[in-house]
């Protein structure tokens, strides 16, 4: 019995032709990398176009009729703008609805789902509410926050911390939660002066 060995050139052709096939295999693995990469971009811009529209619903469900509700009561605002957006040394921030008169402005933060955690991101960039809209400064500032659904009982914790919270009725039509004892706290202390 002889057991034949490989030669020299039957090594190096075996040697080449494995270096050929991990070089294929390593293209293809780049190959897959772009594709995932651009099935990523895609899936992201679809998230955002539809997050983006849909909060844009949201946000048209809930303005109409706020100028009502809040002369209702006590607080006379005539003006409300919608997407206000500002921009300060590179930082941007938008406020989805601002109510306005005189002497009041109303920040009002509108999420599909509100948590407590959006409630305490709302306060957070309240505290720069004034070095983005320095026009405001010497106003009474109450905030806002509305929910289509509201999760977490994140409208209690936004009623103890001084907010109007907002939701839509069974008619579609925004409505405050805020019970008539409710007092807003004026933020103004705290945004930025």
């Amino acid at each position: 019995m002889s057991t034949a060995h490989p030669t020299y050139d039957d090594v190096w052709q075996m040697f080449q032709e494995t270096a050929r096939r991990f070089q294929e295999t390593d293209r293809k693995f780049q190959e897959t990398d772009l594709r995932f990469k651009e099935t990523d971009r895609k899936l992201r811009e679809l998230s955002e176009l539809f997050t983006g529209q849909w909060g844009k619903l949201v946000e048209a469900l809930v303005r109409p009729g706020l100028l009502n509700l809040f002369r209702q009561r006590g607080i006379q605002v005539n003006e409300t703008l919608q997407r206000d957006l500002a921009q300060r040394d590179g930082r941007e921030m938008e406020i989805d609805v601002m109510l306005i008169n005189g002497d009041v402005v109303i920040p009002v933060e509108v999420k599909t789902t509100l948590k407590v955690a959006d409630v305490n991101d709302f306060l957070q960039r309240m505290q720069e509410f004034l070095l983005f809209f320095p026009k405001y400064r010497g106003y009474r500032i109450y905030g806002a926050v509305a929910g289509v659904q509201i999760e977490e009982r994140a409208d209690r914790y936004a009623y103890r911390k001084g907010l109007f919270v907002l939701t839509l009725g069974r008619d579609g039509l925004s409505r405050i939660l805020n019970d008539e004892k409710f007092i807003p706290k004026d933020l103004a202390a705290t945004a930025g002066q």
